[in-house]
């Protein structure tokens, strides 16, 4: 049974709505959103969550995406502890999860500065659902021990990720380097990179993981920039490097049409 609007207090919740395919969404977090009686949306989300919404809740739509014009981070967190003050159940609804690149440690800190109470549901990341999109596993006993998740592109007037370093750390413990946001620094990536590691490295590019727009394409290391200007890829794109495509490739052969992903000329090692 739905909560009634009137008998909610003030608070807020940040929800993870997946990565655009609205079926992955948690129970918990339907929860969440048909007991909001605010939801603050960001841009990547799939309209088709909503339809979970209280039809008497306000909903407000907050647009946050890389290379476009977006709402002030500050204004979103000003406008959460405003309407919580105000006794609104607030939900804060994000693409993936709220913890892995939504931003969801600077709101959190802003809540608890207010004195408003703070809850987190979380949802599937990108990377996740872009592996399970090209049916390879992020950690494999033969390719990969672990898996780095790392965006692509620092804050204003922050320092940038030293990529030779990744690059060497990758290489040498046989990890799986999955980059969120790193369209419009590809080639800064690529050429960090190749620094320390095989330029016939498979890579993944899986363009909106999990959504009826969803674009795959696999290539090597050295020919990454050029796949992405070749497929005119663009953002939200996830980029998978690493051994464990391989695996992708083994899969495909057998049970993916090749209608479905595009395939670009790739060495394996």
């Amino acid at each position: 049974m739905k909560t009634s609007l009137s008998s909610l207090k003030g608070s807020v919740t940040l929800v993870g709505a997946g990565p655009g395919d609205p079926e992955l969404l948690t129970l918990k977090a339907v929860k969440a959103i048909s007991n909001a009686t605010v939801i603050l949306v960001d841009d990547l989300v799939n309209d088709e969550v909503l339809t979970h919404a209280n039809p008497n809740a306000r909903i407000v739509y907050v647009g946050k995406r890389g290379g476009c014009k977006s709402t002030p981070q500050a204004f979103i967190e000003k406008m959460m502890v405003a309407e919580a003050k105000n006794g609104e159940c607030v939900v804060r609804l994000k693409g993936g999860d709220p913890l892995i690149f939504g931003r969801s440690g600077e709101e959190m800190m802003a809540l608890k500065k207010a004195g408003i109470s703070c809850t987190v549901v979380n949802g599937i990341t990108a990377g996740l659902a872009a592996a399970n999109s090209m049916q390879m596993p992020l950690t494999h006993r033969d390719y990969a021990h672990g898996v780095v998740f790392v965006t692509g592109h620092a804050a204003p007037g922050g320092e940038p990720t030293d990529w030779p370093l990744l690059g060497q750390m990758v290489e040498k413990n046989k990890l799986t380097l999955v980059i969120y946001m790193g369209v419009s620094h590809a080639e800064q990536i690529q050429s960090g990179l190749l620094t320390h590691m095989n330029p016939a490295t498979p890579v993944a590019l899986i363009q909106n993981a999990s959504s009826v727009q969803e674009i795959k394409s696999r290539t090597t290391l050295v020919r990454l920039t050029s796949t992405i200007q070749g497929e005119q890829l663009a953002s939200p794109l996830v980029m998978v490097i690493g051994d464990v495509v391989k695996s992708a490739a083994m899969v495909s052969q057998a049970s993916v049409s090749p209608m479905k992903v595009r395939y670009n000329p790739w060495l394996v090692a």
